[in-house]
């Protein structure tokens, strides 16, 4: 069982990471090496904190000089999506806010001018 257990943590260790099914992207090639904290960790922490929610994008990047977890989360019946920040070093919740779909295209408009 030992070996078995060790195997499978090597084969998703090798891998890219995933959220709890959904693919966690990097920022930036590395991201992911400086994390103290798994990805799945800080997805159980994102997903309490909106119960009833399902992670639809799941991203590793670096902010203001911090590594965090960030997740959208959408809510059936619920119109936008709420973010949920997570540092990737201790786990803490950085933040949790709600972002109409006008914020949203904001935020993307914005990470495309990023280089």
């Amino acid at each position: 069982m030992k070996v078995l257990t060790t195997a499978l943590a090597i084969v998703f260790l090798a891998g890219p990471a995933y959220a709890k099914g959904v693919k966690m992207k990097e920022e930036r090639p590395g991201l992911l090496k400086k994390a103290k904290i798994t990805a799945d960790a800080a997805t159980t922490t994102a997903q309490a904190k909106v119960p009833g929610g399902k992670i639809v994008s799941a991203e590793i990047e670096e902010e203001n000089g911090k590594v965090l977890f960030s997740f959208d989360v959408k809510t059936a019946g619920k119109s936008g999506i709420d973010e949920v920040n997570v540092d990737a070093l201790d786990g803490t919740v950085l933040s949790v806010q709600h972002e109409t779909p006008k914020d949203e295209a904001r935020e993307r408009a914005t990470d495309k001018k990023k280089p």
